[in-house]
């Protein structure tokens, strides 16, 4: 297949390339710069110079590919209202290059979405476009996409990690390197899907080459890790004691990533391993952070 990715160059992008091209798909990834050419042509992908702002260019790329992954996202959290426009002209210029045919989109999202209730897990099924999660910008596009007659599927995200890098848990622990503690909020009983990066790229390969329209899938592989054992892993690593914050001293402390700290996101991936026939292998999230610190 030909396949169209946005957000190619970044973290989780470069894992989706490999595992496209490794199948023997065809990638050709967005790239804005000529220093974004020359790394995806470097990992074996084609570049198609373009970018979010320019919808044209987004349309141009779908209606030359056989599929399109949309994986760029705004994460600079500084506007979300521009941020969710953005989004929303994306997945819509990506739908016109598409229309009229049964070729598939498939858009991510992140797993917190598909939570019905405070405590309960988040499942694929669920979706409330009233939510305040301010990922909602992406699904309500992509159902308008989809009544529109394309063929969309969603793939949530969860805190995806390797050796590396581990989503917000990257920034949690620059913060305990900068302030000599390990922090969490109260008890730190609030939970964080998790899944290894080369599980979460396998996941976009099955459901890219098997679409099932209209369908969402949770690219979860542990289902809720506390905050608390989160932030004492992190305090073992680099010898810092862990601490329990208010929430008013939380603000202080976390700043940016205060909310997010405090959130409750744990997911179920039960009917994605059906439906998907997707099974996690790879390490856990406690063990990607021991041995990123080990380093």
């Amino acid at each position: 297949m030909k396949i169209f990715l946005t957000g190619a160059t970044g973290f989780i992008g470069l894992a989706i390339v490999a595992e496209l091209t490794q199948a023997g798909h065809q990638v050709t990834g967005l790239a804005r710069s000529e220093s974004s050419e020359r790394l995806l042509k470097s990992v074996g992908a084609q570049a198609h110079r373009g970018e979010l702002e320019n919808p044209q260019s987004l349309v141009d790329a779908a209606q030359k590919a056989d599929a399109v992954i949309h994986c760029a996202y705004d994460h600079s959290f500084s506007n979300p209202e521009e941020t969710a426009k953005k989004e929303a002209q994306a997945i819509d210029a990506l739908g016109r290059g598409l229309q009229g045919s049964a070729r598939p989109l498939i858009v991510t999202s992140v797993a917190a979405m598909g939570i019905a209730a405070t405590g309960q897990l988040a499942s694929e099924d669920f979706y409330d476009p009233a939510t305040r999660n301010p990922r909602k910008s992406t699904e309500i596009a992509a159902a308008a996409v989809a009544d529109r007659g394309v063929n969309v599927s969603v793939i949530r995200l969860p805190q995806v990690h390797n050796a590396l890098r581990q989503g917000f848990v990257s920034a949690l622990i620059h913060l305990a390197r900068e302030k000599g503690v390990s922090a969490y909020i109260d008890e730190g009983s609030n939970r964080w899907a998790a899944a290894h990066l080369l599980d979460v790229a396998r996941l976009y390969r099955l459901v890219v080459e098997k679409p099932l329209p209209g369908l969402r899938y949770h690219a979860v592989a542990e289902e809720g890790i506390s905050l608390r054992t989160i932030a004492e892993t992190i305090s073992t690593g680099l010898n810092i004691p862990p601490l329990s914050l208010s929430s008013e001293e939380a603000k202080a402390h976390f700043g940016w990533l205060a909310l997010f700290a405090a959130m409750d996101m744990p997911a179920s991936s039960a009917l994605t391993r059906q439906r998907a026939a997707w099974q996690p292998t790879h390490q856990g999230l406690l063990q990607d952070i021991a041995q990123n610190l080990s380093g």
